[in-house]
């Protein structure tokens, strides 16, 4: 499971169909790629290091803060495009990406793991075409995988 995680002050996504879906303010955009070879001990491990992560600035302007110091949210968006294998050609490969049955219920579980860890979660929409707009803040953007745990 990876993701690439951007601290941002406010965050939107839209749903072409619905015209709105969700919005945050200060937190992490988090996008979730998933693996067709991960599984829950991956959804626990993220979600976990994800809400501990410290990268919010203290009173000194220090990373030193988590998501529930600051009272932030995140707003996790589905992509399966992080597992594209770019080592052929010139058009990507994503046979990695877990196929979609297998994606959407692993998604749904690291959303209720983080909500577990008292974040407030918004969402995009599994498998939808969404636009996301976003205010990345430092920038920080961070990129976490499971199966390297790095």
């Amino acid at each position: 499971m990876r993701a690439v995680i951007q601290r941002v002050t406010e965050a939107r996504v839209d749903i072409p169909a619905e015209q709105y879906r969700a919005s945050i303010s200060l937190g992490f955009v988090i996008l979730l790629g998933i693996e067709d070879s991960d599984d829950k001990t991956d959804v626990d491990w993220l979600a976990k290091k994800i809400s501990a992560m410290r990268v919010f600035s203290d009173d000194e302007g220090r990373m030193n803060l988590a998501l529930q110091d600051v009272g932030g949210q995140v707003l996790v968006i589905s992509q399966f495009t992080l597992h594209a294998s770019t080592k052929k050609g010139n058009r990507p490969s994503f046979i990695k990406a877990a196929r979609p049955e297998i994606a959407s219920e692993l998604y749904e579980d690291f959303v209720t793991a983080m909500e577990s860890y008292g974040v407030h979660v918004a969402t995009g929409m599994f498998a939808a075409d969404m636009k996301i707009t976003l205010v990345n803040d430092g920038p920080v953007t961070i990129i976490i995988d499971s199966k390297t745990k790095e």
